[in-house]
């Protein structure tokens, strides 16, 4: 089971760590340029495509979870509906977002109080960066349906040409055409669907056996569409209320100053950086409790939960002592401004607790999503959000600043993975063992 669960997760690890590294050559980009003023555009233009492209995360988890259980029960002709139902979604919700993109930038700039040199740039990178769309969210749909099948080495595969072009085409454009934030928007837009056209090559030549049991009559059954649409509701609300806590986390970085949003933006490298890594176990987890779950194979289920976590846990202890010994010097990696990394030393505290705090729901939710009990995820997610989060920082933002922000932040990672828990052993488990005995 150690083997089974290396085997998905370390190529989920390669192409995850990309993702923090790719946003952080970026950041490094930009802070390096003559202003910090287009760290923080990137920042804001980055945070508002994470409201965009994060509430279609659902598309991702819910099809891993129902791919690998109809994988598991090897229904053939339920995998490749999964996969189209999902595609369906993806190309009318992209094209939602190109039509509506004046409104949507208009609201969501509305929402965020930065200073107006920031958000001139902002804008600009927003609509470059808004016709990725399409190719973005069809990207989730088919990594979310290639990790179902037990396969990681093609999104990883994916990943690393998608983030090697971003990053070529980034240093190519700022660096060598003057071009800014803009740039790197462009960069970001070319990468993607490079990335769409490798992902369809791939389903193509590989499972192309499985597409002869296309049926759009069963894509579109009424029975199995209500169902995949209740699944990815309950993942939608999950994802949207993530989204609240990190959007008011920035929001509230930039009605401070331009210098705290940049400093808060660089921090938060540090959690994507381990949340990044420790998905890829979360990963495996959605695949193999999937897999067993439709399968029907009680002792494997329970095996690789355990196993899951024991990973996770050895990944927690590690980025602790990394982040507690050379968290300066990664942060002298990402910019030269002093006045922003003596800004970061009076936070440094918040960010040894990171993967301590957050490893608990970062595997859950890979069980979750494996077992699709996307209710329970849902319902931890709101109430670590809405009755830890934003109470926390209510009482003790007058007093405590920005500090009462990272602490909120860190109960909040805390609270998803104790709720979780919690729930796994009340109902969850026996469930479960009533089910698959």
């Amino acid at each position: 089971m150690n083997k089974k669960i290396l085997q998905l997760a370390i190529p989920n690890v390669i192409s995850n760590i990309t993702i923090p590294l790719l946003g952080m050559v970026d950041l490094a980009i930009t802070g390096h340029l003559e202003s910090n003023i287009y760290v923080g555009a990137i920042a804001i233009g980055a945070m508002v495509f994470n409201i965009i492209y994060w509430a279609f995360g659902f598309l991702r988890m819910g099809i891993t979870g129902l791919t690998a259980q109809s994988f598991g029960a090897k229904n053939q002709t339920e995998i490749v509906s999964i996969l189209f139902r999902g595609l369906t979604i993806s190309v009318i919700g992209a094209l939602l977002l190109i039509i509506l993109q004046v409104p949507i930038a208009k609201f969501t700039f509305w929402l965020i109080d930065g200073s107006s040199d920031v958000e001139f740039f902002a804008r600009e990178y927003f609509f470059i960066r808004i016709w990725a769309a399409p190719a973005t969210i069809s990207l989730y749909v088919l990594s979310g349906w290639f990790i179902g099948m037990q396969n990681t080495r093609i999104p990883m595969i994916i990943a690393l040409l998608i983030n090697a072009v971003n990053i070529v085409l980034n240093l190519l454009f700022v660096k060598y055409f003057g071009m800014k934030s803009d740039g790197v928007a462009l960069g970001t837009v070319i990468a993607q669907y490079v990335g769409l056209i490798t992902g369809i090559v791939f389903l193509i030549v590989k499972y192309r056996l499985y597409l002869k049991f296309l049926n759009w009559v069963n894509v579109f059954n009424r029975e199995q569409l209500t169902y995949f649409v209740k699944i990815n509701r309950d993942i939608f609300i999950r994802t949207i209320s993530l989204l609240a806590v990190f959007t008011f986390f920035t929001s509230q970085s930039a009605s401070t100053d331009d210098n705290v949003l940049a400093a808060n933006t660089l921090l938060l490298q540090f959690l994507f950086i381990f949340s990044f890594l420790t998905d890829g176990f979360a990963y495996a987890a959605e695949a193999l409790t999937g897999k067993y779950y439709g399968s029907k194979d009680l002792l494997k289920l329970k095996q690789a939960i355990k196993l899951s976590f024991k990973w996770g846990g050895l990944l927690a202890v590690l980025f602790t002592i990394i982040y507690w010994i050379g968290n300066i010097g990664l942060l002298k990696l990402l910019t030269n401004q002093e006045a922003i990394i003596d800004i970061c030393k009076n936070y440094t505290f918040w960010i040894v607790l990171i993967p301590i705090a957050s490893v608990g729901s970062f595997i859950w939710d890979g069980v979750y999503v494996g077992l699709t009990a996307t209710k329970q995820m849902r319902n931890s997610m709101l109430v670590a959000a809405f009755a830890v989060f934003f109470p926390v920082w209510y009482f003790l933002n007058e007093s405590w600043g920005n500090h009462a922000l990272w602490f909120a932040f860190i109960l909040f990672l805390f609270a998803r993975g104790a709720a979780q828990t919690v729930i796994y052993f009340q109902s969850i488990r026996k469930n479960i063992n009533t089910k698959l005995s």
